[in-house]
């Protein structure tokens, strides 16, 4: 049995997406479950890219009913965004645009400054250009909010004191391990702000958390949490997927840190195309002949699964382009030409929507209000 890692701060080895599940005691999507999503029901999920959660039958039901749904997705700011964190940012907004839900989308500044040999300076120079990334998605400004834990610690740290008082030493150790400094044995409290936040602002209704699996041992503190009497809050939802590959290849995900780059949302179509032909690990023959002859396995190939996970929407044309490879009349090289141009073109999408200007514009319209803050934030001074 091969070993592997997966926590919030490292993704080390071939990871086993079953056995992940019994560690974290969540449960694979059903058929059921899978068919009550917004129709028509996204790739990501139909593909079972999306593939296991948390109480998503409460969230599901309420969108289907036209009630008030939120969503909470965020990134932590330590580099340029790249196409493994696009994906789940797509499909957000496009459950918005099904549900009219309200998106959050914490930036963990503080975070990573903890686990993280990165100056603030760096951090929030990485900051602001996730933020135009993340607006160039396209999500609706009337009912999303993008929050900085530093920039509006008026908000979050208050109520993060407050959690904290909830969260035991040994119940963070138990789920995270123990912390190597004491920001992120306090992040936890942080973290549960920010899944909370859309019910503090909005008041008690199904929450879905669309995430990494990495990413899930947040979700589950703050779930043992919101089940305090104390708090007129829902159990958040989790919604986890698995990784984007690496283009090297393995059961890895995509990270800027790889020894085969990642493709970044600001990489032109020639960087695209140079990256995907030099380093895409093939399911290819070591020629053409052999490959003529005996095809090719599209299940190990990085070009076919980045198309199967996000850059191929039509699941005929899928079909047909797996048939193909492992028939033998579709090359290796030609599959990577192909993915490469489907990447290259969406990437050109989005960074003509990609907003230039002073980031206080471009981020004002997503920033939470003056009366969300009055309604979250304590008034210490004011006359009672």
């Amino acid at each position: 049995m091969h070993e592997f890692t997966v926590t919030p701060y490292a993704v080390e080895g071939d990871v086993d997406y079953d056995r992940l599940l019994e560690q974290f005691g969540a449960d694979e999507l059903t058929d059921e479950q899978i068919a009550d999503f917004p129709q028509p029901v996204h790739h990501l999920v139909r593909r079972g890219i999306f593939y296991a959660g948390r109480d998503v039958d409460r969230f599901t039901a309420a969108a289907n009913c036209g009630d008030t749904v939120s969503i909470v997705t965020g990134i932590g700011p330590s580099g340029p965004m790249h196409l493994g964190h696009a994906y789940h940012f797509y499909h957000a907004k496009y459950l918005q645009e099904q549900t009219g839900a309200y998106v959050y989308i914490p930036l963990s500044d503080d975070e990573k400054r903890f686990s993280k040999e990165l100056s603030f300076d760096e951090i929030h120079k990485h900051a602001r250009e996730n933020v135009r990334d993340l607006v160039a998605v396209g999500f609706d400004p009337d009912r999303t909010s993008i929050v900085v834990d530093t920039a509006d610690a008026d908000v979050v740290y208050p109520l993060a004191a407050e959690f904290a008082t909830e969260l035991t030493p040994a119940t963070v150790e138990a789920v995270y391990g123990p912390p190597p400094n004491v920001g992120l044995g306090f992040y936890p409290a942080v973290q549960a702000t920010h899944l909370l936040l859309p019910q503090l602002v909005h008041g008690p209704h199904p929450t879905l958390v669309p995430i990494a699996v990495d990413q899930d041992p947040h979700v589950r503190v703050c779930r043992d949490l919101a089940a305090k009497q104390r708090y007129d809050v829902e159990k958040p939802a989790a919604l986890l997927s698995k990784f984007l590959p690496q283009l090297g290849g393995s059961g890895g995900k995509m990270s800027s840190s790889d020894d085969a780059p990642s493709i970044l949302l600001t990489d032109d179509r020639e960087t695209v195309r140079e990256k995907v032909l030099r380093h895409a690990y093939s399911g290819g023959r070591s020629d053409v002949e052999e490959h003529r002859e005996h095809g090719g396995d599209p299940s190990v190939d990085v070009a076919y699964q980045l198309l199967f996970y996000f850059f191929e929407a039509d699941d005929t044309e899928l079909e047909r382009l797996a048939a193909d490879y492992r028939s033998g009349d579709l090359l290796s090289g030609e599959l990577k030409r192909h993915a490469a141009d489907r990447i290259a073109d969406f990437l050109e999408a989005h960074q003509r929507r990609r907003p230039d200007g002073p980031i206080s514009e471009v981020v004002e319209p997503y920033r939470l209000t003056d009366g969300e803050r009055d309604q979250l934030s304590p008034e210490v001074f004011d006359d009672v």
